[in-house]
């Protein structure tokens, strides 16, 4: 079985999210995608977040009518609530709760509970990927799972391959040329396989989202309606500078 882990912060989870899951969930039959809200992500460790509970609720809130997507407890809190069901597949027993959560730690925690059988995938943006090189044990990540990149206008594969740990990445001379190829398809080296989803970017983000909420402006644009419905009815963001 084909199965995808998207993680991030997810404050909020908005369309461009769910646009990214769905094609790749259609594009490389994954029969399920995990949405994994991490409580500290690396990159936002000096960052407000917004609390774990209402990041993971609008995730449930925003996939509940997809199926096969399933909000993941992968990177909850010790104090995180339990929950029944595939939802907490792959939960640790034991967690700080100020602890970081590193890909590389999630994805051999999956593994674990995955059957030989099943092929991971991780989907990530093409923003993100660009400091792929950056995170913790990069070349072990890229080893452990397949990688679906979501592509965006003005990047080429040769960005995408200068973006590898440098031990990975192809020789200079080979490279060259992909500056005038855009960022599709597929990318398959030693230690690494990449597939290049083009076509889902979408202009939003949540930090636009959160400062529109926090000027009381809308921003349901952008929203699944229940997670617009559970931003308003919990204030979340408001009076918010971000």
């Amino acid at each position: 079985m084909n199965i995808g882990l998207f993680g991030g912060s997810f404050d909020p989870i908005h369309r461009g999210h769910l646009a990214l899951a769905q094609a790749a969930a259609s594009r490389y039959s994954l029969r399920q995608v995990l949405f994994v809200p991490a409580n500290v992500p690396p990159h936002k460790q000096k960052q407000p977040l917004t609390a774990f509970i209402h990041r993971y609720a609008m995730v449930a809130l925003a996939t509940q009518d997809e199926r096969g997507f399933v909000p993941s407890l992968l990177e909850a809190p010790e104090s995180a609530p339990p929950h029944v069901g595939t939802a907490a597949l792959g939960r640790p027993a034991e967690r700080s709760s100020a602890a970081v959560n590193y890909s590389i730690d999630t994805v051999r925690r999956l593994k674990q509970t995955l059957k030989k059988s099943d092929r991971l995938f991780f989907l990530i943006g093409m923003d993100a990927f660009r400091d792929i090189a950056k995170w913790r044990e990069a070349r072990a990540l890229l080893a452990e799972c397949d990688f679906i990149v979501a592509s965006r206008p003005g990047y080429s594969l040769r960005d995408v391959a200068e973006s590898l740990p440098e031990d990975l990445r192809p020789p200079a001379a080979v490279t060259r040329p992909f500056h005038k190829q855009p960022a599709k398809g597929d990318l398959v080296l030693p230690g690494v396989t990449l597939h290049l989803l083009e076509g889902v970017h979408q202009s939003v983000s949540a930090s636009t989202i959160r400062a529109a909420a926090a000027h009381g402006k809308p921003a349901a644009r952008w929203l699944d309606p229940r997670v617009a419905d559970y931003i308003r009815k919990h204030g979340l963001y408001r009076g918010k500078h971000t």
